[in-house]
Protein backbone atom coordinates (compact mmCIF):
# COMPACT_ATOMS: atom_id res chain seq x y z
CA UNK A 1 0.00 0.00 0.00
CA UNK A 2 2.43 2.66 0.75
CA UNK A 3 4.37 1.65 -2.42
CA UNK A 4 1.33 2.05 -4.57
CA UNK A 5 0.13 5.30 -2.87
CA UNK A 6 4.04 6.86 -3.94
CA UNK A 7 3.64 5.44 -6.94
CA UNK A 8 -0.03 7.10 -7.26
CA UNK A 9 1.57 10.64 -6.25
CA UNK A 10 4.34 10.72 -8.25
CA UNK A 11 2.46 10.00 -11.17
CA UNK A 12 -0.13 12.53 -10.67
CA UNK A 13 0.74 15.46 -12.06
CA UNK A 14 4.29 14.31 -13.33
CA UNK A 15 4.50 16.83 -16.19
CA UNK A 16 4.24 19.74 -13.78
CA UNK A 17 2.69 21.10 -17.44
CA UNK A 18 5.69 20.15 -18.97
CA UNK A 19 7.52 22.87 -16.68
CA UNK A 20 11.56 22.46 -16.15
CA UNK A 21 13.58 24.62 -13.71
CA UNK A 22 17.45 25.09 -13.82
CA UNK A 23 18.64 22.39 -11.64
CA UNK A 24 16.56 19.86 -13.84
CA UNK A 25 18.27 22.04 -17.37
CA UNK A 26 21.53 20.87 -15.93
CA UNK A 27 20.97 17.07 -15.26
CA UNK A 28 19.13 17.01 -18.66
CA UNK A 29 22.08 18.68 -20.57
CA UNK A 30 24.31 16.99 -18.78
CA UNK A 31 22.43 13.22 -18.84
CA UNK A 32 22.62 14.12 -22.88
CA UNK A 33 26.18 14.18 -23.51
CA UNK A 34 28.44 11.49 -23.87
CA UNK A 35 30.52 9.81 -22.12
CA UNK A 36 33.10 11.07 -22.93
CA UNK A 37 32.32 14.39 -23.34
CA UNK A 38 30.79 14.25 -19.52
CA UNK A 39 34.03 12.59 -17.95
CA UNK A 40 36.22 15.87 -19.05
CA UNK A 41 33.25 18.11 -17.44
CA UNK A 42 33.16 16.34 -14.33
CA UNK A 43 37.12 17.31 -13.56
CA UNK A 44 35.77 20.57 -13.99
CA UNK A 45 32.41 21.10 -12.23
CA UNK A 46 29.55 19.10 -10.77
CA UNK A 47 31.78 16.20 -9.95
CA UNK A 48 29.51 15.34 -6.79
CA UNK A 49 26.82 14.21 -9.10
CA UNK A 50 28.93 12.75 -11.63
CA UNK A 51 27.59 9.07 -10.93
CA UNK A 52 23.49 10.41 -11.31
CA UNK A 53 24.91 12.04 -14.17
CA UNK A 54 25.97 8.73 -15.47
CA UNK A 55 23.24 7.01 -14.81
CA UNK A 56 20.98 9.12 -16.17
CA UNK A 57 23.19 9.09 -19.38
CA UNK A 58 22.13 5.74 -19.42
CA UNK A 59 18.28 5.86 -18.91
CA UNK A 60 17.52 8.53 -21.74
CA UNK A 61 20.03 6.26 -24.06
CA UNK A 62 16.42 3.91 -23.43
CA UNK A 63 14.26 6.91 -23.30
CA UNK A 64 14.56 8.32 -25.89
CA UNK A 65 14.52 5.65 -28.27
CA UNK A 66 11.43 4.68 -27.25
CA UNK A 67 9.15 6.56 -24.72
CA UNK A 68 10.44 10.34 -25.37
CA UNK A 69 8.04 10.96 -28.48
CA UNK A 70 4.73 10.22 -26.06
CA UNK A 71 5.90 11.57 -22.71
CA UNK A 72 8.02 14.43 -22.81
CA UNK A 73 11.43 15.51 -21.29
CA UNK A 74 9.83 16.09 -18.25
CA UNK A 75 8.70 13.22 -17.36
CA UNK A 76 11.52 11.33 -18.58
CA UNK A 77 13.70 13.53 -16.03
CA UNK A 78 11.16 12.66 -13.48
CA UNK A 79 9.91 9.06 -13.53
CA UNK A 80 13.71 7.38 -12.38
CA UNK A 81 12.62 9.45 -8.62
CA UNK A 82 9.10 7.95 -8.89
CA UNK A 83 10.52 4.79 -9.01
CA UNK A 84 13.27 5.65 -6.41
CA UNK A 85 10.70 7.10 -3.59
CA UNK A 86 8.05 4.16 -4.81
CA UNK A 87 10.74 1.99 -3.31
CA UNK A 88 12.09 4.17 -0.55
CA UNK A 89 7.97 4.34 0.58
CA UNK A 90 8.22 -0.01 0.56
CA UNK A 91 11.29 0.16 2.54
CA UNK A 92 9.92 2.79 4.98
CA UNK A 93 7.07 0.24 5.68
CA UNK A 94 9.19 -2.71 6.42
CA UNK A 95 11.34 -1.06 8.39
CA UNK A 96 8.77 0.13 10.76
CA UNK A 97 7.18 -3.89 10.17
CA UNK A 98 10.91 -5.00 11.70
CA UNK A 99 11.03 -2.58 13.88
CA UNK A 100 7.67 -2.53 15.84
CA UNK A 101 5.17 -4.88 13.78
CA UNK A 102 2.84 -4.37 11.01
CA UNK A 103 0.94 -1.77 12.69
CA UNK A 104 3.81 0.19 12.98
CA UNK A 105 5.12 -0.47 9.08
CA UNK A 106 2.02 0.21 7.47
CA UNK A 107 1.48 3.76 8.82
CA UNK A 108 5.18 4.53 8.76
CA UNK A 109 4.97 3.78 4.93
CA UNK A 110 1.44 5.87 4.05
CA UNK A 111 3.11 8.92 6.04
CA UNK A 112 6.40 8.95 4.42
CA UNK A 113 4.44 8.61 0.84
CA UNK A 114 1.95 11.76 1.92
CA UNK A 115 5.14 14.32 3.29
CA UNK A 116 4.84 17.13 0.88
CA UNK A 117 8.46 17.18 0.71
CA UNK A 118 8.71 13.59 -0.57
CA UNK A 119 6.36 14.12 -2.92
CA UNK A 120 8.51 16.93 -4.44
CA UNK A 121 11.54 15.32 -4.47
CA UNK A 122 9.81 12.24 -5.96
CA UNK A 123 8.79 14.52 -9.37
CA UNK A 124 12.06 16.61 -9.36
CA UNK A 125 14.65 15.26 -11.99
CA UNK A 126 17.55 15.52 -9.19
CA UNK A 127 19.51 12.32 -7.27
CA UNK A 128 17.84 13.42 -3.84
CA UNK A 129 15.09 10.70 -4.35
CA UNK A 130 17.72 8.19 -5.15
CA UNK A 131 19.90 9.38 -2.02
CA UNK A 132 16.97 8.69 0.42
CA UNK A 133 16.28 5.22 -1.43
CA UNK A 134 18.90 4.10 -1.07
CA UNK A 135 19.36 5.30 3.00
CA UNK A 136 16.63 3.81 3.53
CA UNK A 137 17.54 -0.04 2.03
CA UNK A 138 20.63 0.09 4.01
CA UNK A 139 19.23 1.10 7.19
CA UNK A 140 16.89 -1.74 6.81
CA UNK A 141 19.81 -3.95 5.99
CA UNK A 142 21.56 -2.48 9.69
CA UNK A 143 18.73 -3.07 11.16
CA UNK A 144 18.85 -6.99 10.25
CA UNK A 145 22.23 -7.24 10.73
CA UNK A 146 22.26 -6.06 14.42
CA UNK A 147 19.54 -9.07 14.72
CA UNK A 148 21.17 -11.66 12.35
CA UNK A 149 25.02 -10.80 12.33
CA UNK A 150 26.27 -12.10 8.81
CA UNK A 151 29.12 -11.13 6.45
CA UNK A 152 26.08 -10.74 3.48
CA UNK A 153 24.44 -8.20 5.40
CA UNK A 154 27.08 -6.04 6.33
CA UNK A 155 28.57 -6.13 3.27
CA UNK A 156 24.67 -5.42 1.54
CA UNK A 157 25.08 -2.15 4.17
CA UNK A 158 28.56 -1.08 3.41
CA UNK A 159 27.48 -1.45 -0.96
CA UNK A 160 24.37 0.57 -0.22
CA UNK A 161 25.60 3.32 1.79
CA UNK A 162 29.06 3.68 -0.46
CA UNK A 163 25.94 3.91 -3.48
CA UNK A 164 24.16 6.95 -1.57
CA UNK A 165 27.30 8.73 -0.55
CA UNK A 166 28.39 8.81 -4.18
CA UNK A 167 25.74 10.03 -5.83
CA UNK A 168 25.70 12.53 -3.07
CA UNK A 169 28.35 13.66 -0.52
CA UNK A 170 26.03 14.47 2.28
CA UNK A 171 24.17 10.87 2.98
CA UNK A 172 27.42 10.54 5.11
CA UNK A 173 25.47 12.47 7.59
CA UNK A 174 23.60 9.20 7.54
CA UNK A 175 26.23 7.24 9.25
CA UNK A 176 26.15 9.20 12.45
CA UNK A 177 22.29 8.55 12.77
CA UNK A 178 23.32 4.96 12.48
CA UNK A 179 25.95 5.06 14.67
CA UNK A 180 23.79 6.81 17.79
CA UNK A 181 21.09 3.63 17.01
CA UNK A 182 23.73 1.19 17.71
CA UNK A 183 25.15 2.86 20.71
CA UNK A 184 21.68 3.06 22.07
CA UNK A 185 20.15 0.17 21.67
CA UNK A 186 23.60 -1.25 23.60
CA UNK A 187 24.49 -3.85 20.69
CA UNK A 188 26.85 -6.68 21.76
CA UNK A 189 30.69 -5.78 20.83
CA UNK A 190 30.89 -8.09 17.45
CA UNK A 191 27.96 -6.08 16.14
CA UNK A 192 29.26 -2.92 16.92
CA UNK A 193 32.84 -3.30 15.56
CA UNK A 194 31.18 -4.77 12.13
CA UNK A 195 29.61 -1.46 11.67
CA UNK A 196 32.66 0.50 12.63
CA UNK A 197 34.35 -1.36 9.93
CA UNK A 198 30.99 -1.14 7.48
CA UNK A 199 31.60 2.58 7.77
CA UNK A 200 35.13 3.17 7.84
CA UNK A 201 34.76 1.15 4.54
CA UNK A 202 32.23 3.48 3.18
CA UNK A 203 34.34 6.61 4.14
CA UNK A 204 37.21 5.27 2.46
CA UNK A 205 35.39 4.89 -0.33
CA UNK A 206 33.92 8.05 -0.93
CA UNK A 207 37.25 9.77 0.44
CA UNK A 208 38.75 10.27 -3.23
CA UNK A 209 35.47 11.86 -4.55
CA UNK A 210 35.06 13.93 -1.51
CA UNK A 211 38.84 15.73 -1.50
CA UNK A 212 38.57 15.87 -5.41
CA UNK A 213 35.05 17.99 -4.66
CA UNK A 214 36.39 20.52 -2.39
CA UNK A 215 38.35 21.74 -5.81
CA UNK A 216 34.85 22.74 -6.81
CA UNK A 217 33.56 24.06 -3.80
CA UNK A 218 32.92 27.68 -5.70
CA UNK A 219 29.88 26.31 -7.10
CA UNK A 220 27.72 26.51 -3.94
CA UNK A 221 28.90 29.73 -2.96
CA UNK A 222 25.19 31.09 -3.74
CA UNK A 223 24.48 29.68 -0.44
CA UNK A 224 24.31 31.68 2.50
CA UNK A 225 22.20 31.54 5.34
CA UNK A 226 19.74 28.58 5.23
CA UNK A 227 16.25 29.96 3.52
CA UNK A 228 13.75 30.30 6.52
CA UNK A 229 10.83 28.03 5.12
CA UNK A 230 13.05 25.00 5.07
CA UNK A 231 14.31 25.52 8.44
CA UNK A 232 10.99 25.66 9.62
CA UNK A 233 9.90 22.46 7.81
CA UNK A 234 12.24 20.82 9.85
CA UNK A 235 11.56 22.46 13.21
CA UNK A 236 7.89 21.43 12.57
CA UNK A 237 8.50 17.97 11.87
CA UNK A 238 11.47 17.51 14.74
CA UNK A 239 8.53 19.16 17.04
CA UNK A 240 6.02 16.63 15.72
CA UNK A 241 8.46 13.69 15.88
CA UNK A 242 10.10 14.15 19.38
CA UNK A 243 6.47 14.60 20.91
CA UNK A 244 5.32 11.06 18.70
CA UNK A 245 8.49 9.62 20.35
CA UNK A 246 6.89 10.06 23.77
CA UNK A 247 4.15 7.67 22.76
CA UNK A 248 5.17 4.08 24.36
CA UNK A 249 5.57 1.53 22.20
CA UNK A 250 6.97 -2.04 21.45
CA UNK A 251 10.17 -3.05 20.02
CA UNK A 252 10.66 -5.99 18.40
CA UNK A 253 13.94 -6.34 17.80
CA UNK A 254 17.39 -5.25 19.19
CA UNK A 255 17.72 -1.57 17.74
CA UNK A 256 14.49 0.05 19.26
CA UNK A 257 11.89 2.16 16.87
CA UNK A 258 13.18 5.79 18.95
CA UNK A 259 16.68 5.30 19.14
CA UNK A 260 17.05 4.44 15.23
CA UNK A 261 14.34 7.10 14.42
CA UNK A 262 15.15 10.05 16.59
CA UNK A 263 18.91 10.36 15.90
CA UNK A 264 17.61 9.80 11.93
CA UNK A 265 15.31 12.66 12.59
CA UNK A 266 17.46 14.99 13.97
CA UNK A 267 21.30 14.43 13.62
CA UNK A 268 21.77 14.77 9.47
CA UNK A 269 19.89 18.20 9.76
CA UNK A 270 22.11 19.50 12.88
CA UNK A 271 25.46 18.07 12.00
CA UNK A 272 24.97 20.03 8.44
CA UNK A 273 23.53 23.23 10.17
CA UNK A 274 26.61 23.02 12.44
CA UNK A 275 29.18 22.63 8.71
CA UNK A 276 26.81 25.34 7.56
CA UNK A 277 28.50 27.91 10.47
CA UNK A 278 31.74 26.59 8.41
CA UNK A 279 31.25 26.91 5.42
CA UNK A 280 28.12 27.34 4.35
CA UNK A 281 26.53 24.15 2.53
CA UNK A 282 22.89 23.43 3.97
CA UNK A 283 19.64 22.86 1.60
CA UNK A 284 17.12 20.70 3.11
CA UNK A 285 17.07 18.28 -0.32
CA UNK A 286 20.65 17.74 0.77
CA UNK A 287 19.87 15.79 3.97
CA UNK A 288 16.26 14.64 2.33
CA UNK A 289 16.42 11.32 4.58
CA UNK A 290 15.89 12.78 7.61
CA UNK A 291 11.90 12.57 6.99
CA UNK A 292 11.87 8.89 7.44
CA UNK A 293 12.81 9.13 11.27
CA UNK A 294 9.68 11.50 11.15
CA UNK A 295 7.70 9.00 9.83
CA UNK A 296 8.97 5.56 12.01
CA UNK A 297 7.82 7.83 14.80
CA UNK A 298 4.51 9.01 13.24
CA UNK A 299 3.64 5.56 11.95
CA UNK A 300 4.54 4.29 15.42
CA UNK A 301 2.37 6.86 17.73
CA UNK A 302 -0.34 6.25 14.89
CA UNK A 303 -0.45 2.70 15.85
CA UNK A 304 -0.63 3.27 19.49
CA UNK A 305 -3.28 6.02 18.71
CA UNK A 306 -5.85 4.79 16.53
CA UNK A 307 -6.33 1.66 18.32
CA UNK A 308 -5.60 2.09 22.14
CA UNK A 309 -4.90 -0.98 24.09
CA UNK A 310 -7.03 -1.81 27.12
CA UNK A 311 -9.96 0.30 26.75
CA UNK A 312 -13.59 -0.38 26.10
CA UNK A 313 -16.68 2.00 26.13
CA UNK A 314 -15.22 4.90 24.83
CA UNK A 315 -12.67 3.64 22.79
CA UNK A 316 -14.58 3.47 19.93
CA UNK A 317 -15.72 7.29 20.06
CA UNK A 318 -12.04 8.43 20.74
CA UNK A 319 -10.80 6.17 18.12
CA UNK A 320 -12.90 7.92 16.06
CA UNK A 321 -11.87 11.38 17.18
CA UNK A 322 -8.21 10.48 16.69
CA UNK A 323 -9.35 9.41 13.00
CA UNK A 324 -10.86 12.26 12.48
CA UNK A 325 -8.42 14.25 13.04
CA UNK A 326 -6.26 12.77 10.96
CA UNK A 327 -8.27 13.14 8.09
CA UNK A 328 -8.69 16.89 8.31
CA UNK A 329 -4.65 16.77 8.37
CA UNK A 330 -4.65 15.28 5.16
CA UNK A 331 -7.37 17.85 3.89
CA UNK A 332 -5.34 20.76 4.89
CA UNK A 333 -2.20 19.08 2.50
CA UNK A 334 -4.48 18.91 -0.07
CA UNK A 335 -3.75 22.76 -1.49
CA UNK A 336 0.48 21.99 -0.77
CA UNK A 337 0.16 19.18 -3.17
CA UNK A 338 -1.56 20.90 -5.50
CA UNK A 339 0.83 23.75 -5.53
CA UNK A 340 3.92 21.18 -5.92
CA UNK A 341 2.35 20.11 -9.21
CA UNK A 342 2.23 23.57 -10.63
CA UNK A 343 4.96 25.58 -12.34
CA UNK A 344 4.95 28.13 -9.88
CA UNK A 345 6.17 25.80 -7.51
CA UNK A 346 9.97 25.51 -8.17
CA UNK A 347 11.97 28.85 -8.29
CA UNK A 348 12.30 29.55 -12.67
CA UNK A 349 10.19 27.64 -15.27
CA UNK A 350 12.87 26.80 -17.84
CA UNK A 351 10.32 25.91 -20.32
CA UNK A 352 8.15 29.08 -20.45
CA UNK A 353 11.22 31.13 -20.04
CA UNK A 354 12.54 29.77 -23.77
CA UNK A 355 8.84 30.14 -25.59
CA UNK A 356 8.85 33.87 -24.24
CA UNK A 357 12.59 34.53 -25.64
CA UNK A 358 10.89 32.74 -28.99
CA UNK A 359 7.67 35.38 -28.86
CA UNK A 360 9.62 38.19 -28.98
CA UNK A 361 12.89 37.68 -30.24
CA UNK A 362 13.40 38.92 -34.51
CA UNK A 363 15.73 37.25 -36.55
CA UNK A 364 19.31 38.32 -36.42
CA UNK A 365 19.12 39.63 -32.88
CA UNK A 366 21.85 39.59 -30.36
CA UNK A 367 20.90 37.41 -27.10
CA UNK A 368 22.36 37.82 -23.71
CA UNK A 369 22.26 35.92 -20.47
CA UNK A 370 22.26 38.02 -17.13
CA UNK A 371 23.93 36.60 -15.34
CA UNK A 372 25.64 34.10 -17.44
CA UNK A 373 25.22 30.97 -15.87
CA UNK A 374 21.20 31.22 -16.91
CA UNK A 375 22.52 30.12 -20.17
CA UNK A 376 21.55 26.61 -18.55
CA UNK A 377 17.99 27.93 -19.58
CA UNK A 378 18.04 26.90 -23.17
CA UNK A 379 19.66 23.69 -22.44
CA UNK A 380 16.03 21.88 -22.52
CA UNK A 381 14.50 23.56 -25.76
CA UNK A 382 17.81 24.84 -28.30
CA UNK A 383 15.33 25.22 -31.07
CA UNK A 384 13.73 28.32 -29.37
CA UNK A 385 16.57 30.39 -29.89
CA UNK A 386 18.20 29.20 -32.77
CA UNK A 387 18.56 32.40 -35.12
CA UNK A 388 19.83 34.64 -32.19
CA UNK A 389 23.42 35.69 -31.82
CA UNK A 390 25.17 35.07 -28.30
CA UNK A 391 26.72 38.06 -28.41
CA UNK A 392 28.78 37.19 -25.25
CA UNK A 393 29.59 32.97 -25.72
CA UNK A 394 33.64 32.20 -26.40
CA UNK A 395 33.17 28.67 -25.93
CA UNK A 396 29.70 26.59 -25.80
CA UNK A 397 29.24 24.47 -22.78
CA UNK A 398 29.80 21.17 -24.10
CA UNK A 399 32.68 22.43 -26.21
CA UNK A 400 34.28 24.13 -22.83
CA UNK A 401 33.51 21.39 -20.58
CA UNK A 402 31.26 23.76 -18.51
CA UNK A 403 27.98 23.82 -17.45
CA UNK A 404 27.35 26.95 -19.11
CA UNK A 405 29.77 27.93 -21.34
CA UNK A 406 32.62 30.46 -20.80
CA UNK A 407 32.53 34.47 -21.90
CA UNK A 408 34.23 36.73 -23.82
CA UNK A 409 36.12 39.79 -22.38
CA UNK A 410 34.20 42.84 -20.66
CA UNK A 411 35.65 44.80 -23.96
CA UNK A 412 34.76 42.16 -26.30
CA UNK A 413 31.15 41.98 -25.28
CA UNK A 414 30.64 45.59 -25.08
CA UNK A 415 32.35 45.44 -29.12
CA UNK A 416 29.84 42.84 -30.24
CA UNK A 417 26.53 44.50 -28.35
CA UNK A 418 27.29 48.14 -30.11
CA UNK A 419 27.24 46.18 -33.38
CA UNK A 420 23.66 45.02 -32.89
CA UNK A 421 20.67 47.14 -33.13
CA UNK A 422 18.65 44.53 -31.17
CA UNK A 423 19.18 42.88 -28.31
CA UNK A 424 17.17 40.01 -26.35
CA UNK A 425 18.30 40.00 -22.61
CA UNK A 426 17.23 36.71 -20.37
CA UNK A 427 18.20 37.70 -16.60
CA UNK A 428 17.00 38.05 -13.27
CA UNK A 429 14.14 39.14 -11.85
CA UNK A 430 14.00 42.77 -10.61
CA UNK A 431 15.50 42.62 -6.88
CA UNK A 432 18.15 40.33 -7.72
CA UNK A 433 21.52 40.65 -6.84
CA UNK A 434 23.66 41.60 -10.07
CA UNK A 435 26.67 39.94 -10.35
CA UNK A 436 30.16 42.14 -10.52
CA UNK A 437 32.52 40.39 -12.96
CA UNK A 438 33.85 42.33 -15.62
CA UNK A 439 31.45 40.43 -18.17
CA UNK A 440 28.51 41.63 -16.45
CA UNK A 441 29.19 45.10 -15.47
CA UNK A 442 30.23 45.65 -19.48
CA UNK A 443 26.41 43.91 -20.19
CA UNK A 444 25.17 46.30 -17.74
CA UNK A 445 27.05 49.76 -18.93
CA UNK A 446 26.91 49.43 -22.42
CA UNK A 447 22.88 48.60 -22.32
CA UNK A 448 22.31 51.74 -20.08
CA UNK A 449 24.35 54.03 -22.54
CA UNK A 450 23.63 52.96 -25.63
CA UNK A 451 20.37 50.79 -25.66
CA UNK A 452 16.93 51.71 -24.76
CA UNK A 453 14.04 49.12 -23.39
CA UNK A 454 11.28 48.00 -26.01
CA UNK A 455 9.72 45.12 -24.47
CA UNK A 456 10.08 44.03 -21.27
CA UNK A 457 8.12 40.90 -19.80
CA UNK A 458 8.41 38.54 -16.15
CA UNK A 459 7.75 35.15 -16.42
CA UNK A 460 8.24 33.09 -13.66
CA UNK A 461 11.62 33.66 -11.91
CA UNK A 462 13.12 35.53 -15.13
CA UNK A 463 12.11 38.71 -16.46
CA UNK A 464 12.79 38.96 -20.68
CA UNK A 465 13.67 42.19 -22.05
CA UNK A 466 14.36 43.59 -25.83
CA UNK A 467 16.35 46.04 -26.08
CA UNK A 468 17.18 48.65 -29.42
CA UNK A 469 18.89 51.42 -29.80
CA UNK A 470 18.10 54.56 -28.51
CA UNK A 471 15.12 56.10 -30.47
CA UNK A 472 14.50 53.36 -32.44
CA UNK A 473 12.25 51.84 -30.05
CA UNK A 474 9.27 54.32 -30.23
CA UNK A 475 9.15 54.79 -26.57
CA UNK A 476 9.21 52.36 -23.44
CA UNK A 477 6.17 49.77 -23.54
Amino acid sequence: MPAGLMLLLGAWGIRRQDAIWRDEAVTYDMAHRSLADLWPTLLHVDVVHGLYYALMHLWFAGYDATLRGAFGDAVGLRLPSVAAMTVAAAGVALLGQRLAGRRAGLPAGLTFALIPLVQQYAQEGRSYAMVCALVVWATYVLVCAAARPRRVLWLGYTALMLGACLLHEFAALALPAHGAAVVLARLPRPVRRAWLLASAAVLAGLAPLAVFSTRQSAQISWLMWPDPLQLLTFAVLAALGIAAARVPIRSRGPIGLRALAVPLLLLPTLLLLLLSHVEPAYVDRYVLYYVVGFALLAGGALTRLLRPAGERGRSRGRRLRRAAAVALLLAALVPVDVHLRSPDSRVDDVTAIAHAVRAVAGPGDGLLFMPSRRRIWRATLPHEFRGLHDLALAGSPLASHTLYGTERSGDAIRDRMLAARRIVVAGDPDGQPADDSDQEIAKRSTLRAAFEICRSREVRGARITVYGRRGECGGRR
